[in-house]
């Protein structure tokens, strides 16, 4: 795998983010369809169909959205032990879970200190991520 930096850092799985998606989106278009060009006779089936499909998008969503925010907790979690071992000091409670989220590549080198960075200038994930210079890779991201 080649070193994880700024620029090649996030990830896109083919099959859920584009092949799950166009899916997705077929059965809703082609359900809408259906329904539409639908009989009196089979309306309920093809509104079960549209009903099934708008489901699945939302549970979709929803597993999706669940994971990264019980990643984000994690992440929380383990920055401020990190913190708590390289400084005896708990990490600020001024620093928003984004900006923690960007801390985590930083090396433990620079941590502390663009941790009271982040705080003092207000920077954003983005501006902190840009700011390590020696980026530590997280490969266990959901």
């Amino acid at each position: 795998m080649e070193h994880q930096n700024l620029k090649n850092h996030g990830r896109l799985l083919v099959g859920y983010h584009f092949v799950g998606s166009v899916l997705i989106l077929a059965l809703l278009i082609g359900s809408i369809i259906n329904l539409v060009k639908s009989s009196t006779s089979n309306i309920y089936s093809a509104s079960l169909l549209v009903l099934v499909t708008i489901i699945l998008i939302l549970v979709t969503y929803y597993a999706r959205a669940f994971a990264l925010k019980a990643q984000d907790r994690a992440i929380n979690a383990e920055e401020s032990i990190r913190h708590f071992i390289l400084t005896g000091k708990p990490l600020s409670n001024e620093l928003s879970i984004r900006q923690i989220i960007g801390l985590r590549f930083a090396s433990d080198e620079e941590f502390p200190d663009l941790a009271k960075k982040a705080v003092a200038e207000k920077l954003s994930e983005k501006d902190i991520k840009k700011a390590i210079k020696n980026w530590k890779a997280d490969t266990y991201r959901v």
